[in-house]
């Protein structure tokens, strides 16, 4: 298993790991992503803020990293953290423990970039997530309801969404 950055030779892979994810949100629950515009990802592989995990050569999971998000995080965005968004798994590879892999990644990279916190949202509702994001080391903080979504994805504009982090020592 390897977690190196995404390049645009990845993209296409990367929609396809996105579809299958909507999917099955959309089985599992009320709020699912409703698409994300290929500049975006685009803006994001060249920022060196896309990941992916591999496996012997497999796209196995990718995910994006945020230095801020005050839409969500309003004035906790203050503090020092790196924000975790759009993690996809292959349906193929479920059930091995992405999320704790990226965690891992994740607390090593806000050390070395001087960061307090590890975080993560999800739209609220799914207990079963949110426990698995619980189980994953991340403390769950409670609901929040955005007020200005304009610079979001649109899944953002309706519901509410459950907010995690993680501290780093």
């Amino acid at each position: 298993m390897e977690i190196t950055n995404s390049t645009p030779k990845d993209i296409d892979a990367i929609f396809n790991l996105y579809d299958q994810a909507t999917t099955h949100m959309k089985k599992v629950g009320k709020l699912f992503w409703q698409g994300f515009e290929r500049s975006l990802i685009e803006k994001e592989i060249q920022e060196d803020r896309h990941y992916k995990i591999t496996v012997n050569g497999e796209l196995a999971c990718t995910f994006c990293i945020a230095h801020n998000d005050p839409a969500i995080w309003k004035e906790k965005d203050q503090d020092p953290a790196i924000y975790i968004h759009r993690i996809a798994t292959n349906p193929d590879l479920r059930g091995n423990s992405y999320v704790k892999h990226i965690v891992a990644w994740a607390t090593q990279f806000a050390k070395d970039n001087q960061r307090s916190f590890i975080r993560i949202d999800t739209g609220s509702g799914n207990d079963k997530l949110n426990n698995y994001y619980i189980s994953c080391g991340f403390n769950y903080l409670g609901v929040t309801h955005l007020d200005d979504v304009s610079s979001l994805p649109a899944h953002y504009k309706h519901g509410s969404f459950s907010l995690f982090e993680i501290p780093v020592n």
